[in-house]
């Protein structure tokens, strides 16, 4: 037998071997079956390529920090306040019309947290309006300060923020700061070596060993949660970059929104902190300083809904799913990224249908090609349904928006795309109120001046190259 037949039977065995293994776990593992046949087909289709690719792409790594995660968690639920707060809220104080309790009792089962009354809640436009207000409860805080960022950049905001924190410590405040494993490398040198040198405590969630940030890393914590004394909370789209401060006209401005809250639902984020922290770090959170007794400060009914890809998972999408069911009069939806499951496709499409206006906003030039080339793809289901699509200028708007029928409001850090629905930890708040409803349709209508519709014949008109070039993009939507 010649060497080259030698080395063509090994090479082939091995690729037999690697392609039987592969099948083995992909029909143990996979849940859709369409990721089940296409990688099926590869690893088999493409000798040594095929396996190898799914070893590096087609394997989900959460399980090993799951199994953690769950553990963390089911001790965090036996000792943690959450469970003796559990139907303690003033939800029966202002009970939400009829209409909307399908949804209630749907987010009731998905979420730790109970719908809870006496809330405040008030939108900060980008950074100009939320940053001043951040500082100023840092520099107000007298027991904890509580923040978790997925990007914390080096700039002049950053260095605000790192000042003020570090001040705290001196005052004796209890300082917790978590930045995620990938977001940290948005800068260099990260900022966690100058928060640790100036005394104030951080930990990076799921480090990441990979030399340059990648933005379509997954099982990222995307959170943005700062919580000051148990009593006032920010949370939103808001990251802590100069990009953010539009003022000081930067040279890749970033909109946003971020909110500030105050009420039952402060405690809501904080126990959602204080597990990421715990899981993290293994350091417990608990007592007055962390959570003091419940106070009220408005009328509005609000409830946390935290989202991974642990038992949390699919909580977001089943929320989106639900609201679109509820909604009777009119959606509008502000997302960065918007590449939704077949389901939310569906959802959007029936809702439509059913004479509901249902509204998307998208920026007319997003700052990652692929997403922006692949949902130009997917919008011809959406606007086939009848829905609108406004493609909004520059500036570049992060901001991620729900509101339905001018009362029910979700905010927080989660996009409307396969990182946010199935692959990173998120942190939504929905809001039952009239009053916060307007003041977002204010925000939303603000968007709308300038901005461009989007019909099915732009759609059409697009050259062929680009057709295939947004289609070829399309086909990675699970990886973006």
């Amino acid at each position: 037998m010649s060497e080259t037949l030698l080395r063509e039977l090994i090479a082939g065995l091995a690729h037999f071997l690697l392609a039987i293994l592969a099948t083995v776990h992909i029909l143990l593992t996979k849940t859709e079956v369409r990721a089940a046949i296409g990688w099926t087909g590869l690893v088999w289709l493409a000798p040594l390529f095929g396996p190898v690719s799914y070893l590096l792409f087609g394997i989900n790594r959460i399980r090993r920090a799951v199994g953690r995660m769950r553990q963390v968690r089911g001790t965090h639920h036996t000792e943690h306040q959450v469970a003796s707060r559990k139907g303690q809220g003033g939800a029966g104080d202002s009970p939400v019309p009829a209409a909307w309790q399908p949804l209630v009792t749907l987010t009731d089962r998905i979420s730790a947290e109970p719908l809870e009354g006496g809330n405040h809640i008030e939108p900060l436009l980008d950074g100009d309006q939320a940053f001043p207000a951040m500082l100023e409860a840092i520099a107000g805080a007298r027991h904890s300060i509580s923040l978790a960022t997925y990007i914390f950049d080096r700039g002049v905001v950053a260095d605000d923020f790192v000042a003020a924190l570090a001040a705290a410590v001196t005052r004796g405040v209890e300082v917790r700061v978590l930045i995620d494993g990938l977001g940290a490398r948005y800068s260099r040198p990260p900022i966690r070596g100058e928060l640790q040198r100036r005394g104030v405590p951080v930990a990076s969630f799921l480090p990441v060993r990979f030399p340059l940030p990648n933005p379509y890393a997954n099982l990222r914590n995307h959170r943005k949660i700062l919580v000051v004394d148990g009593m006032i909370a920010f949370t939103g789209g808001l990251n802590i970059r100069d990009a953010c401060l539009l003022a000081s006209r930067p040279a890749f401005p970033t909109r946003d929104i971020h909110f500030r809250l105050r009420g039952p639902v402060v405690q809501h984020l904080q126990d959602a902190f204080v597990f990421d922290w715990r899981f993290t770090t293994g350091e417990r959170l608990a007592g007055e300083a962390w959570f003091p007794p419940v106070a009220t400060a408005g009328d509005m009914l609000a409830r946390g809904i935290a989202d991974g890809p642990d038992e949390t998972r699919d909580a977001l999408l089943l929320t989106l799913l639900a609201a679109l069911a509820a909604a009777r009069r009119q959606v509008r939806i502000v997302t960065p990224y918007f590449l939704p499951d077949p389901p939310l496709i569906d959802a959007l499409r029936v809702a439509a249908l059913r004479g509901v206006d249902v509204e998307i906003l998208i920026p007319e030039r997003g700052n990652l090609r692929l997403v922006q080339w692949a949902q130009m793809a997917q919008l011809q289901p959406v606007l086939r349904g009848g829905c609108r699509v406004l493609l909004t200028r520059a500036p570049f708007d992060h901001s991620k928006l729900m509101l339905v029928d001018g009362l029910w409001v979700l905010l927080g850090s989660a996009n409307w795309d396969p990182r946010s629905l199935r692959l990173n930890f998120e942190y939504v708040v929905e809001c039952y109120s009239a009053a916060l409803a307007s003041q977002v349709d204010a925000i939303i209508a603000a968007r709308r001046e300038g901005a461009r519709e989007l019909t099915r014949a732009d759609l059409d008109a697009r050259p062929l190259w680009r057709k295939l070039r947004d289609g070829a993009a399309w086909l990675l939507q699970p990886y973006l």
